[in-house]
């Protein structure tokens, strides 16, 4: 004879057994949903990646075009500054020799219209004198060979410009040689 305890024993640990072989049907599927999102998001992060890739490209380039246009720039407003810095020596000469007394008036005209003409080419160059005398010392622009004391000018100014300073383009190429007041 059967008896029912038996059956429901038999039957307890096959419902067991398809419990548990449920539960890991379960942890699959969502393991799987976990998979699946996993993937998802591995996909959109290559694509973000490119896309970053590409935005990075995109600012070094436009970085690399800043940099040769500023250095191109650069070079075609120093490429002349060689031969100003020598230029500079014949128009101190020119400065002296207009100084001298006892030459005729005409010489002295052609002189000063040959002075002037340089002056001007110099000019559209790019070539500014240095401001010196009466201004503050800086030593940027100026440099101080001497100090003196005077009444005339407060300590710390330019009291007397011994060799003028220029600048080519903004950028000092022979600063003023000065006394300054003591």
């Amino acid at each position: 004879m059967v008896d029912t305890e038996d059956i429901k024993k038999e039957a307890a640990p096959e419902e067991e057994a398809q419990e548990t072989a449920a539960e890991p049907e379960e942890k699959k599927d969502a393991a799987e949903e976990q998979n699946d999102k996993s993937e998802e998001a591995a996909k959109k992060e290559p694509e973000e990646d490119s896309d970053t890739r590409y935005m990075r490209l995109m600012a070094d380039f436009q970085n690399y075009k800043k940099r040769v246009e500023k250095e191109k720039k650069d070079l075609y407003s120093y490429a002349n500054e060689k031969l100003v810095t020598e230029l500079l020596d014949v128009l101190d000469n020119f400065e002296r020799a207009l100084d001298q007394e006892g030459q005729g008036d005409s010489f002295k005209e052609g002189m000063e219209m040959i002075f002037k003409q340089l002056g001007d080419v110099l000019k559209k160059s790019g070539l500014a004198e240095i401001p010196a005398l009466g201004e503050e010392f800086d030593p940027n622009f100026h440099n101080a060979v001497m100090s003196e004391e005077t009444d005339e000018y407060e300590s710390g100014t330019v009291s007397g410009v011994m060799q003028k300073g220029y600048t080519l383009n903004g950028k000092v190429i022979r600063p003023s040689m000065v006394k300054v007041a003591g």
